[in-house]
């Protein structure tokens, strides 16, 4: 992944060699990410991990793969040299990059190892990054309630959960609720704000993007 200032100097250029389409990157967000995140559990209902999905919107997708000297077959797929390429390039995060999926159980929060485990294919012509994020350690989830908002802090990326979240491992007696986000009045006025917001600007609110978080909650007997 490339830092925000890096990435929207060559956002604006590459928009330019598309012939005209409107360049997602005047605005805040800048990048517009679907996907989901699954819930991988041990014996005893044990969570051990966070299996996320990341889907690219067309844009962000042809801009990743020219930046990094990718094009596609002429059969309009890409070779699998080319997605372990795009996967290691995507498995590079800036410092100040922290990921998606932010973990609470209890209202407690959760310490997840770094990402790993990544890999990249082609869905109906976006790009699809999936990883792992493993608890530092794994706690029993039955009787309490486990709560992931899917966002960036920055509001950089919007993310949204579009995947219903898949319970793996010993989760009999788990269920799921993915929780939309929902704008108030006060929520459309800043996000008008922030639209305002140059390329290189970064909003004034710590954590703005937790604002527009969509939410999945899970629950064990």
């Amino acid at each position: 992944m490339i830092t925000a200032i890096a990435r929207l100097g060559r956002a604006g250029a590459f928009a330019a060699l598309l012939g005209g389409i409107a360049d997602p990157a005047d605005a805040h967000p800048h990048v517009f990410v679907d996907g989901g995140v699954d819930f991988v559990f041990g014996e005893g209902k044990v969570l051990e991990a966070l299996a996320v999905t990341w889907r690219f919107d067309a844009f962000e997708t042809l801009y990743t793969m020219s930046a990094n000297g990718i094009r596609l077959e002429a059969d309009g797929t890409l070779s699998e040299m080319d997605l372990a390429r795009l996967a290691q390039a995507l498995a590079v995060w800036p410092e100040d990059f922290e990921g998606s999926a932010h973990a609470s159980l209890s209202g407690m929060p959760i310490a997840l190892a770094p990402a790993s485990g990544f890999g990249a294919e082609l869905v109906d012509g976006r790009l699809q990054v999936t990883f792992t994020r493993t608890l530092d350690e794994p706690l029993a989830a039955a009787g309490r309630l486990l709560e992931v908002s899917f966002h960036e802090a920055t509001y950089f990326y919007a993310f949204s959960v579009t995947d219903p979240p898949i319970l793996r491992g010993d989760s009999a007696g788990c269920a799921s609720e993915v929780v939309p986000f929902e704008p108030s009045e006060a929520d459309s006025v800043l996000q008008s704000t922030l639209l305002s917001l140059g390329r290189e600007e970064t909003p004034e609110i710590a954590n703005v993007g937790a604002l527009f978080a969509d939410w999945i909650l899970v629950t064990c007997d």
